[in-house]
């Protein structure tokens, strides 16, 4: 009998310790594995204070909430996988900057602290609630503007400066070839009786310059010459000459120099007849002389037939040439002429007799 006594007692004994044994070897829940990594954030200093959520299913775990750095992010699921029964740690913790300057500002209700030995002051009472008159559009106009003078003033836009344009091309020029013809309408009147060599004189151009069909140079433009040579006819012999050749041109506000061939002309010869009537009246003048007597008679007659041979050659001398104003006279370039063109002569041409002429 005391032998099956001793036999239960032993049974029941070893039931206890291997129970004891299985209950060691059980995995911990969900609510553990909770608690085990809680206790463990509590213990940093760190992490104390800080709103962090852990949620455990089935071996997984998942941090949230916010920490400082992440040093401290990382230290939290560093604990969180040391923790028994953690199979997988889900790390959704956010860095955010700390929250000490906002726990510093005290609340608007809490009252400073006052200091010892003085009583702290009495709360104003709540007055009791008063419906409040609705404000008239004075009041709403006065309101408005205060609001509008604390509101800052807009930022002042600047407009963009422009850049500046680029310059405009310059004009491009035009060659008119040699051997153009000018026609010169004369403003200065010539006569080879009293015209001087080297004396200027003035015209206007009297039909436009083209090249190609294109006026470059429009008519009524000024132009300038002089008087290359000038002869004038004789009381007895000779005949008149006149040379006349171009300078210059005046176009769009320039002047150009140009090369022209000579404007010649001869007036007609009258020599051989007075010769004739000089002749003829020397032998009236022998004969009047013979009967006077001869000898100083002769000399007389002879004076005499001279005076009347002279009168005769005054009374027909050589012809002169004269140019009298608005006679149209033709030229020929004898070299190319470069000009920038031009619109018409009344547009700020400037006159000969001012400045000197270039070409260009």
């Amino acid at each position: 009998m005391k032998a099956k006594v001793r036999f239960y007692v032993c049974a029941g004994v070893l039931l206890t310790i291997l129970a004891a044994a299985m209950g060691c070897n059980k995995a911990p829940n969900d609510a553990q594995i909770t608690s085990d990594i809680q206790t463990k954030l509590s213990s940093d200093s760190g992490l104390q204070g800080k709103q962090l959520a852990v949620q455990a299913e089935n071996g997984t775990v998942t941090l949230s909430g916010t920490v400082d750095d992440d040093n401290q992010r990382q230290a939290a699921a560093r604990y969180a996988a040391s923790a028994s029964g953690v199979k997988q740690v889900i790390n959704n913790l956010q860095v955010g900057a700390p929250a000490a300057a906002a726990a510093s500002t005290p609340p608007p209700d809490t009252a400073p602290p006052t200091p010892r030995g003085k009583p702290a002051p009495a709360k104003p009472r709540s007055r009791p609630h008063k419906q409040m008159k609705k404000p008239s559009s004075d009041d709403d106009n006065s309101a408005s503007d205060q609001v509008a003078s604390a509101a800052p003033a807009p930022a002042q836009v600047v407009p963009a400066v422009p850049s500046t344009p680029p310059p405009p091309p310059p004009p491009q020029k035009v060659t008119i070839p040699s051997g153009t013809t000018l026609s010169v309408r004369l403003v200065d009147a010539i006569d080879s009786e009293t015209a001087q060599q080297g004396q200027t004189f003035r015209g206007t151009l009297n039909s436009p310059l083209a090249v190609e069909g294109d006026v470059v140079i429009p008519a009524g433009y000024d132009v300038e010459g002089h008087v290359v040579a000038v002869q004038s006819a004789g009381k007895f012999a000779g005949k008149s000459l006149l040379t006349l050749q171009l300078d210059r041109i005046s176009a769009g506000g320039k002047f150009y120099n140009i090369q022209t061939d000579q404007y010649h002309r001869e007036g007609s010869s009258r020599g051989k007849n007075t010769a004739e009537k000089v002749g003829a009246g020397a032998a009236i003048g022998a004969i009047i002389g013979g009967l006077a007597g001869g000898g100083k008679g002769a000399g007389i007659g002879a004076a005499a037939g001279g005076g009347l041979g002279g009168g005769v050659q005054a009374a027909t001398k050589g012809q002169q040439i004269k140019l009298p104003s608005e006679t149209v006279l033709t030229f020929t370039l004898q070299g190319p002429l470069t000009v920038i063109p031009s619109k018409g002569p009344n547009e700020g041409r400037p006159k000969l007799d001012q400045g000197q002429g270039s070409n260009q």
